[in-house]
């Protein structure tokens, strides 16, 4: 069988988050549920008037390509691009062609075998969202809503780099983790906020293969209507499948757009593509061109480029890089950090705070392993499940601080509570939002490190428990954990398992010496 390598390039939509719309002063609200209410006579096409470019919308498109390496150009502008669609009021877009803001820029990500893989991207234009049609339960009704038409749209438009499903998919989670980072986009794919159009072609593994094809990357299909990570990952596998299987019968590939159907699990045609669709792109001429690097205070277009880029954030792959350098935990961690950066900013407050805390110093740290770790392990797993229960999911719904946190967490790694009470402690921090400290001094919860209290307990578990203690001495040490578990009973899980284990060995020993 003909092995075949995937050549694929990504087209993605997001749509920016600014208070009104690119060329008018109508929200740009995709909350709004009641149709038709964001609009006015500018995004509806009106004649006779006049859109105004939305500088917020440019300066994020800007910061996208600062933050990705690209080219900005001296001067950009606004083209009209002509085509009839039913939810695009004017009958044609407000769109750029010539001179996009961003060019060859380009984005890392780890390949399916961990290998850093770069991807070039051709360009980033600005353009206007379109409306959304509304198929009625009523045969042949369709309505239109427009409160998403003039909405700020971004479109990136990577080169074929991308070599398989699997890169396809890691490469839009990861621009999505930019966007938001930037806080251009939410990118909710959901919700519509972004949109990833895939174009897909096979080429023969060996050069000499006897099937042709009509040029070196062989011929191009897009697929659209992808509206999940899961989904990208999926119609790309099927298509190169497809494809795969028409080149292995000697059948042609028609250059063609293709849908996904998520119910049937694969691509369905569209409509063929024999030739390029003629935009007859021109110049905007209600919209002057505008210079993305002047110094002039008299014509200040848009903010200074330098100082854009000096306010951006720390990126997604940088976060991952000075975690695994700095605090060197589980890189499994450091995902769901990135992932969550509410979570990764809560983490670094209460590492910080819980090294300034005196007690807590190598000498006294009883866990078994670093305190970066310590702090890591209890947030991702415990915290987040607790979180999880509540149905919260962001920074503003957890009542814990991150003081409180390092207090918790200090008091684990001096040994004072151990990890059954840790746990009810927990509970009663996140779900409470109480002070670990007042906690403690209001209920016994404290673990018991005291030798002599541990003796006695321990004595009364092997005076009620002889059959055990007989067991011990004919050689059955596992009976050690029955005993523990006794004295953890009478406890009420607060003793410290380690002294507890310590004292019961010896007292049996002594038992069996008797």
């Amino acid at each position: 069988m003909i092995k075949y390598i995937p050549t694929i390039g990504l087209e993605i939509h997001a749509e920016l988050k600014t208070k009104t719309k690119m060329f008018c002063d109508s929200l740009n609200d995709p909350s709004e549920k009641h149709p038709n209410t964001n609009v006015c006579p500018i995004c509806m096409g009106f004649p006779g008037t006049l859109p105004v470019a939305n500088k917020k919308a440019i300066e994020s498109v800007l910061k996208v390509g600062l933050a990705l390496g690209g080219e900005i150009p001296e001067v950009s502008w606004f083209e009209r691009k002509s085509y009839f669609y039913p939810d695009l009021p004017k009958g044609y877009q407000i769109s750029q062609y010539e001179s996009p803001l961003v060019s060859r820029a380009q984005m890392s990500m780890r390949g399916e075998k961990g290998e850093l893989k770069v991807v070039r991207i051709r360009r980033v234009h600005l353009e206007e969202d379109t409306g959304r049609l509304i198929h009625d339960s009523k045969p042949r009704s369709t309505l239109v809503d427009f409160n998403r038409a003039g909405i700020p749209l971004m479109e990136l438009v990577t080169e074929p780099d991308i070599s398989s499903a699997y890169e396809a998919r890691v490469f839009a989670q990861e621009l999505q983790l930019i966007f938001r980072y930037l806080g251009v986009s939410d990118a909710d794919m959901e919700k519509g906020q972004m949109r990833v159009e895939a174009n897909v072609s096979l080429q023969p593994e060996d050069p000499n293969s006897k099937i042709q094809i009509q040029n070196k990357l062989g011929t191009k299909v897009e697929i659209k209507n992808i509206n999940s990570f899961r989904s990208v990952e999926r119609a790309i596998e099927y298509e190169i499948e497809r494809m795969a299987e028409l080149l292995d019968g000697n059948k042609e590939v028609r250059q063609e757009t293709r849908g996904w159907d998520e119910i049937k699990q694969m691509t369905v045609a569209m409509r063929t593509k024999e030739e390029a669709e003629d935009y007859r792109y021109f110049p905007e001429p209600d919209i002057p061109r505008f210079s993305l690097r002047s110094k002039d205070p008299l014509n200040p277009d848009v903010s200074d480029l330098q100082s854009l880029g000096r306010f951006l954030p720390e990126l997604p792959e940088q976060k991952r890089k000075r975690f695994t350098q700095e605090y060197k935990i589980k890189s499994d961690d450091i995902e769901i950090m990135v992932n969550e950066p509410w979570l990764a900013q809560f983490y670094e407050e209460a590492v910080s705070e819980l090294f300034s805390w005196e007690v807590v110093t190598p000498a006294k740290v009883v866990v078994g392993t670093s305190l970066p770790q310590l702090a890591s392990n209890w947030l991702i797993t415990d915290v987040r499940k607790i979180l999880q229960d509540e149905g919260v999911s962001d920074r503003a719904g957890l009542g814990m601080t991150p003081e409180n946190f390092a207090e918790f967490l200090a008091l684990i790694a001096e040994g004072s509570i151990n990890s059954a009470t840790a746990k009810k402690l927990l509970d009663r921090i996140v779900r409470h939002n109480e002070d670990p400290s007042d906690v403690l001094s209001g209920s016994e919860i404290r673990q018991i490190s005291n030798d002599d209290e541990l003796l006695q307990i321990s004595i009364k578990v092997i005076q009620g428990n002889s059959k055990a203690v007989e067991d011990f001495k004919s050689g059955k040490e596992t009976v050690l954990q029955f005993l523990a578990g006794q004295v953890m009973k009478e406890t009420k899980g607060r003793a410290n398992p380690e002294i507890v284990q310590r004292i019961l060995i010896e007292q049996l020993r002594q038992k069996g010496g008797d």
